[in-house]
C-alpha cells in the first residue's frame, strides 16, 4: 500500500489519533503525515471536525479510488480487508 493507505487505514483503527500518533504507526514524518491527511481530505476520502483541540476524522467508504485500474472499486472494500468494523 501507499503512505496514503497506510493513513486511511490507521485513521479507520482509531479516527481520534493525533497526528504524531498516525505518523508512528505508518512510519513517516507528521509533516508528511499532515499533508496526506490534507489531501484525502480534499479529495473527500475522509471528513474532519474539530473536537475542542482534537480533531475526529469520518472515512467516507462509498468513495471510489483515483486510479483508473481501481476507479470501479470504493474505499470500503479496503477497509473491509484490513479492519474489523470500517464504519466505526
Amino acid at each position: 500500500l501507499t503512505n496514503h493507505g497506510h493513513v486511511l487505514l490507521a485513521v479507520a483503527a482509531d479516527p481520534d489519533q493525533r497526528i504524531n500518533d498516525i505518523a508512528a504507526t505508518v512510519g513517516i514524518t507528521p509533516r508528511a503525515t499532515l499533508a496526506i491527511l490534507k489531501d484525502l481530505e480534499n479529495t473527500g476520502y475522509l471528513h474532519r471536525r474539530k473536537i475542542g483541540r482534537r480533531s475526529h476524522y469520518t472515512i467516507d467508504a462509498q468513495q471510489h479510488f483515483r486510479h483508473p485500474s481501481t476507479a470501479a472499486r470504493e474505499v470500503g472494500e479496503l477497509l473491509a480487508i484490513f479492519t474489523p468494523n470500517p464504519e466505526d
